[in-house]
């Protein structure tokens, strides 16, 4: 160990120092002459010198600087980035071929590759950024500042720091924190970057959302997202196959450098599980032609969906509407026609009067309101109270189609009135006529969603709405509510805020509901006979009804929204149980069960929701990804319902980005090392191996700042003062 001492005051406080000192010695020199000199008095004036000079020393800041020596080799750290972004491919290989950043540190794991470090030292290897157990709650990311901060807390005699990553660092904080004290520690830290700043030629079809389920005769959407790193714009399609072979495709056009959102319908022919495979055609100049694929499962299933239909005349929307929903297989429908002044209308699935209570009305999955009002002889406030709450609460559909009577006005300080997506405007009641024929026109919105699609591409799709026969009545509509999603308008006629809304949905409770402004869409029969019609009405049953139908079991139903969740996200469970009658169960004691893919469950309480509707709830925050089974079961009877759902793991890990290369220069340049690319990585280990050896461990003792200093200075200052009192010097 070697012991030396060092000063640290700045030219200032030196000179500062010096001058006081001089000052004093000289003050002193002068009081022991004039009180005539000797012995005494030279002691007590010496007393305040050295007073005053152990002071002036201390303005120096002296220490006491002890170098001790390492009892360890030097160590080399190699951290090595194992995150999700590793997963990017994006690495050129030595034969032309491209690698993922994981692969090239596979590839570069082998320990001869560290050999030239371990020749003047220890060589440790350390990965960070692994993403947690799929049991775990921890988030999955990359904390970069944690890696350097642990390396430097917990390593002997560091050496130097060789980070292997792509900097994608996007938890914690920024690396410079533990890279400024890397620098203070004279400590380098190399930086090797894998990945590419700018990404490869490629075309990336990415995972989407599918549904889980369809039903028998459902137009599925399905949904994809296709990413370019093409200099060019591509013309291609989208394919969609089963085990049988191709079965949809919609034609894209991918901008330059851009992303394209979209999706195509596919039909089931019958009922059952199948595999599909999404697929996006290779590009000739295209580095990457293994990510053009995705593949999924999706069940289909055959199920009667219930339907009720309101009206008051036998008008032609309701007739052809009617027609269409009898022909349809996958749906049962049963009609309630007032007709004022006569008897209700009778027939095959007529019924005489609106249901009368709770129980019969929750059948229904979706319900028809026509040009129907309260009063009259037609609904009362308590149908209308049973209405609001099948849709609130049991996720059931509620269609409005008004017509030339208004008495959609009647709906007004009703339970129903907050369902409506619009406002109608007051000073026309009875709706607007045009003289001559008007058309429907697709919003933005509107082009792109499941209840428009009459075709599988869009380009058809929007010929054919361009020539389907128009209509010559609409509602007069003022404005639409917060929440709603305008899909059509008219082609003519405005009011304040634009173009007359005809075709309007709003999510409301656990249901959906639809305002369709025209009673003229049984005129798209013209030429084409039922094709578009009843395809339009089959689209919107099945859409208002997918909810209620994600998962059931005998006398009891289970929904949950959102229906691709991910860890964090609140997860609602709504179970709707009836009992042996069929009747909603109002008392009781309803549970789930939820049992993550580890085997850990997890019990939650249902509480029924009010109204006597048979409907229980529970929230639930799944903390793990992965695919969870859920128990639903009614304590006090016997309807049980098992169903799995799927979780996604949230992660800020994303493979495709390019790497964040900006960031790893930036550490290199703060603690005086050097950042390259993966065919610099055998310079950089040459530079490691002539590192000189960390310096000693350097231990300072700052003497101006230890207590026995300040004691010194009061006792010489005590003695001084204690001597003049004796000597009785004033």
């Amino acid at each position: 160990m070697v012991i030396h001492y060092s000063f640290s005051a700045s030219p200032p406080v030196t000179a500062l120092a010096l001058a006081g000192w001089i000052t004093c010695v000289w003050l002193a020199f002068l009081q022991w002459r004039r009180r005539g000199g000797g012995g005494r008095l030279a002691a007590i004036e010496g007393t305040r010198v050295l007073a005053v000079t152990l002071v002036c020393l201390a303005l120096f800041k002296p220490e006491i600087v002890q170098d001790i020596p390492h009892t360890e080799r030097p160590r080399v750290v190699i951290l090595r980035d194992v995150s999700g972004s590793m997963a990017t491919r994006d690495v050129r290989a030595a034969d032309g071929g491209v690698r993922t950043r994981a692969q090239w540190m596979a590839a570069n794991a082998a320990p001869a590759r560290w050999q030239p470090l371990a020749a003047n030292g220890q060589v440790a290897i350390e990965d960070f950024g692994a993403p947690p157990p799929a049991d775990s709650t921890q988030e999955d990311g990359t904390d970069l500042d944690a890696a350097l901060a642990l390396t430097l807390a917990r390593t002997e005699n560091l050496k130097a720091v060789l980070v292997l990553s792509d900097g994608d660092w996007n938890l914690g904080e920024s690396p410079l924190v533990s890279a400024t004290k890397y620098s203070a520690g004279d400590i380098p830290i190399y930086t090797v970057g894998v990945g590419g700043e700018t990404p490869l030629p490629d075309l990336i079809l990415d995972h989407s959302d599918v549904p889980a389920y369809g039903l028998l005769g459902d137009q599925i959407t399905i949904p994809f997202h296709i990413r370019s790193h093409l200099s060019r714009e591509v013309r291609t399609y989208v394919a969609l196959s089963t085990a049988d072979g191709e079965t949809a495709r919609k034609s894209v056009t991918i901008p330059a450098f851009g992303d394209v959102a979209d999706s195509l319908v596919w039909t089931p022919s019958d009922a059952g599980d199948y595999n599909l495979v999404l697929h996006l055609p290779v590009e000739p100049d295209e580095a990457i032609q293994d990510n053009n694929d995705q593949h999924f499962r999706i069940a289909v299933r055959t199920e009667k969906l219930k339907v009720l239909v309101v009206d008051s005349l036998p008008r032609w929307e309701y007739r052809y509407l009617r027609n269409a929903l009898l022909r349809d297989p996958g749906v049962e429908v049963q009609t309630l026609l007032f007709q004022p002044g006569m008897q209700a209308g009778e027939g095959l699935d007529y019924v005489q009067s609106f249901p009368a209570d709770k129980e019969e009305l929750s059948q229904f999955d979706v319900v028809f309101l026509g040009d129907v009002g309260i009063g009259g002889g037609e609904l009362t406030d308590q149908d209308a109270a049973n209405i609001r709450a099948l849709v609130e609460q049991q996720g059931s559909g509620l269609v409005f189609l008004p017509g030339w009577r208004g008495r959609e006005n009647s709906f007004a300080q009703t339970p129903l009135d907050d369902l409506l997506p619009v406002d109608f405007d007051p000073a026309s009641p009875n709706g607007l006529s045009t003289p001559a024929e008007s058309h429907i026109l697709l919003t933005t919105e509107g082009k792109g969603h499941l209840l428009t699609m009459l075709a599988p591409d869009d380009a058809t799709n929007a010929e054919i709405w361009k020539n389907l026969p128009g209509f010559y009545w609409c509602a007069a509509v003022s404005d639409t509510r917060p929440g709603a999603e305008i899909l059509a308008v008219h082609s003519n006629l405005r009011n304040e805020e634009g173009r007359i809304p005809l075709l309007v949905t709003r999510p409301f409770g656990n249901g959906k509901v639809l305002f369709m402004g025209t009673d003229g869409a049984w005129r798209w029969r013209l030429g084409v006979e039922d094709k578009y019609h009843y395809r339009f009405w089959g689209q919107v049953i099945r859409w208002m009804a997918h909810q209620r139908h994600l998962a059931q079991g005998e006398r009891i139903r289970l929904s949950f929204s959102p229906e691709t969740p991910r860890t964090g996200d609140t997860v609602s469970l709504l179970a709707t149980v009836f009992d042996s009658a069929g009747f909603p169960v109002t008392k009781g004691s309803v549970s789930a069960r939820i049992i993550s893919a580890s085997g850990a469950a997890e019990r939650l309480d249902m509480n029924p929701l009010p109204g006597g509707w048979g409907v229980f709830k529970a929230d639930y925050t799944p903390r793990t990804g992965g695919r969870l089974h859920i128990i639903v079961k009614n304590e006090s009877g016997t309807q049980q319902l098992e169903t799995d759902l799927n979780v996604e793991r949230s992660s800020r890990e994303k493979a495709g980005d390019p790497a964040n290369l900006a960031i790893l220069r930036d550490i290199a340049a703060l603690t005086r090392g050097i950042a390259g690319g993966t065919g610099d990585i055998d310079a950089i280990l040459a530079k490691i191996a002539l590192l000189p050896e960390p310096r000693p461990i350097e231990q300072r003792i700052e003497l101006w700042s230890e207590w026995y200093t300040a004691v010194a200075l009061l006792g010489l200052f005590a003695a001084y003062w204690t001597a003049r009192k004796l000597s009785g010097l004033t």
